[in-house]
């Protein structure tokens, strides 16, 4: 299950470009040099990483205790529907229950902090602009994040989060590069397949959690990365 949060990561980063492209664009990087001007966009995407991770980390505590409780195949099955549900469901039905309101003041100091952060061409400036437009909220990192509670460890949280975070790198640095080279039409096929993609994931979490005893996508146990009962000679 690993894998599918680079898959994830990759054909969602078009949804990337319209929430954090602008960040991207206005990066203020060195224009005339282009070695600095990679490293510099780098370091901005190992601030976006490292926020991944770190949110993985927190995740992945949530879905080991999970684990250790028993409840992993039960929670597979919910995360999979979740995940369905956030990609199905527009997000101006979630925005009018403002289920963010508690977090707005927090929000909206994160911003001013990124905002400032522009004026400073430092790689520290860089990184921090990156690591602060990682903890912005975002559709598809939310659903990155259920699959990081279906990890069993806190290591394969952070794993599954970077994963995620390294599939949109490609897509993130091109409209740095580029910003008008994919057409309306072009965003509107990719936004399609984005559903698509999130909806096979989502099916994945809930057949493993069945426990169909399929091999590798709906095991009759429920350790996901080990054996359930190991080989002893």
């Amino acid at each position: 299950m690993i894998y599918t949060a680079f898959i994830f990561g990759l054909i969602s980063s078009l949804h990337c470009i319209g929430m954090c492209g602008p960040i991207a664009m206005m990066l203020p990087v060195d224009r005339n040099n282009i070695t600095k001007k990679t490293i510099q966009i780098m370091t901005y995407h190992l601030g976006r990483l490292t926020a991944y991770g770190t949110i993985g980390l927190v995740f992945g505590l949530v879905g080991k205790g999970f684990f250790m409780a028993g409840l992993q195949q039960k929670m597979s099955i919910f995360i999979g529907i979740a995940m369905i549900l956030i990609v199905l469901i527009p997000e101006k039905s979630f925005a009018k229950y403002n289920f963010s309101k508690p977090v707005f003041r927090l929000i909206s100091k994160v911003k001013q902090h990124l905002g400032s952060q522009f004026k400073n061409k430092s790689y520290k400036s860089f990184f921090t602009i990156g690591l602060l437009n990682g903890f912005l909220p975002c559709g598809m990192v939310y659903v990155a994040l259920f699959g990081a509670i279906a990890m069993q460890s806190a290591s394969l949280g952070v794993l599954y989060m970077i994963l995620f975070g390294l599939g949109t790198v490609p897509m993130m640095t091109a409209v740095v590069y580029a910003n008008s080279f994919v057409t309306l039409r072009i965003r509107n096929k990719i936004q399609k397949a984005i559903l698509y993609v999130a909806v096979v994931i989502g099916c994945l979490f809930i057949l493993r959690g069945l426990g169909l005893g399929i091999p590798y996508v709906s095991p009759s146990n429920m350790s996901l990365f080990v054996q359930a009962t190991p080989n002893c000679h």
